[in-house]
């Protein structure tokens, strides 16, 4: 891959060891094996909050910060924890707004 730019290999990447590989991070395989799609999600979110920068170095190492705060954040956490995917909240209490406007009182006998 080291004759593709960086669009191409990403497209390429499929893994989190893949994207961990290529950007050269070193990780413990059991955190990826049991957080993969959590990690990607989790680049994935950060990425999508992230200026990118034109150029293609200074892209690397935004990727590569970013990449690594993910597999970060599943090292020092858990996937319950950190809650990247939506059905981690749909047991989370859900509030409701109720007008006063809707609220009538009925009298018994009337």
């Amino acid at each position: 891959m080291d004759d593709l730019t960086l669009d191409e290999a990403m497209e390429e990447l499929v893994s989190a060891e893949d994207f961990l590989n290529y950007f050269d991070i070193e990780y413990d395989l059991s955190v990826v094996q049991v957080n993969r799609l959590h990690i990607l999600q989790r680049f994935h979110d950060y990425l999508g909050k992230a200026a990118m920068p034109d150029d293609e170095a200074a892209q690397r190492a935004v990727y590569v910060t970013l990449l690594t705060r993910a597999y970060q954040d599943f090292v020092k956490s858990d996937a319950l924890t950190e809650k990247v995917f939506k059905v981690f909240h749909m047991h989370e209490p859900q509030v409701k707004f109720v007008p006063i406007s809707s609220i009538t009182v009925n009298k018994a006998g009337s």
